[in-house]
Order: C-alpha cells, then sequence, then structure tokens
C-alpha cells in the first residue's frame, strides 16, 4: 500500500518553527519543508540494517537505505516519531527508545532539487527478530560498517540519508 498521502504534517521555518500544516502528498508537491528522522539501527552484533525502499514510495523509490524513518506527524515530537517509525518499519513492538544523535536541515539538490526538511539522527539497537514491513522495504540485511563502506559506491542511495550518514560519520572517531 502506498504511504498516506493525506497524513497531516507541520510546515517548519528555516529554524525548526511550525508555521502551519499541509497534508502529504501537498508538502512533497510544493517543497514545503517538514519534519523528518532518520534511525541508524544495529542489531546485537553491531551491524547496520541497511534496505531498499519499494518502488510505491511517495519519495525515492527504489533508492537503498541506511536508515530506518520517515515524516514526522503533525504535533508529533522527534522522539516519538523516532521510535514509531522504527517499529512499523522493522516489524517489531518493544524496541527501546533511539538516541538522539544531532539534527540538520536537509536542502536537496541535483535528483533530490526541493526537498527540504529537518532532520533528526538517532541511532537504536534492535535485538528482536526484524519483520520489515513490505510496503516500506522490499530488500533487507545487517552489513557491517565495512560492507556497508564497501557498497555505498556502488549503490543508488538516498540522497537524504547519504547526507545524514555523511555527517554522522563526520562526528565518530
Amino acid at each position: 500500500m502506498p504511504p498516506s498521502t493525506d497524513e497531516l504534517l507541520d510546515i517548519v521555518d528555516e529554524h525548526d518553527r511550525v508555521i502551519g500544516q499541509a497534508r502529504r502528498g501537498e508538502a512533497t508537491a510544493r517543497g514545503l519543508r517538514h519534519r523528518c528522522v532518520f534511525i541508524l539501527v544495529r542489531d546485537s552484533e553491531g551491524r547496520i540494517f541497511v534496505h531498499r525502499r519499494t518502488p510505491v514510495k511517495l519519495v525515492f523509490p527504489s533508492l537503498y537505505d541506511m536508515f530506518v524513518g520517515g515524516v514526522v506527524g503533525a504535533g508529533e515530537t522527534y522522539d516519538d516519531a523516532a521510535l514509531r517509525e522504527a517499529e512499523e518499519e522493522l516489524g517489531v513492538s518493544g524496541l527501546p527508545q533511539p538516541a538522539p544523535l544531532f539534527s540538520f536541515l536537509y536542502e536537496g539538490s541535483g535528483k533530490a532539487a526541493g526537498h527540504t526538511w529537518w532532520s533528526r539522527v538517532y541511532e537504536v539497537r534492535c535485538e528482536l527478530p526484524v519483520s520489515p514491513q513490505a510496503e516500506e522495504v522490499a530488500w533487507h540485511a545487517f552489513l557491517t560498517d565495512d560492507e556497508l563502506a564497501a557498497r555505498l559506491p556502488e549503490w543508488d542511495w538516498v540522497p537524504d540519508g547519504l547526507e545524514a550518514f555523511r555527517r554522522l560519520t563526520e562526528r565518530r572517531p
């Protein structure tokens, strides 16, 4: 099932202050700035959950991503959205609260031109067996850091996830 274009989102300014609301479809079509969460998921062995998005995704269909996540609903907190999105996409319940790491303003360019959102990046350990949401995830695997690094130049990645991963990598020793 395609994502709901009727989902209500908070529209925010360049300082992440709410300035209005719009339906998801309208926000995407008009390039209205909203909020998103990115959750890096590691398993008990420290490997990263990587997946390919389904072709029905509203934004960046069929591309690979090293984060689970999505939009923050109107009136929802980033933290609540992070837990909801991680549990939904992984197909689990009882996940620990993802730990917030940093926020940044994503402003797409090239094939992502016109996309802009305030993004909060999280990390969580998932020791539960995953059963990813078929509507969201076409393929998935847990990759080591080295395996992911080897795939970065080979696979077509979502541009916002690549930007979040670059910023995350720069912050780590």
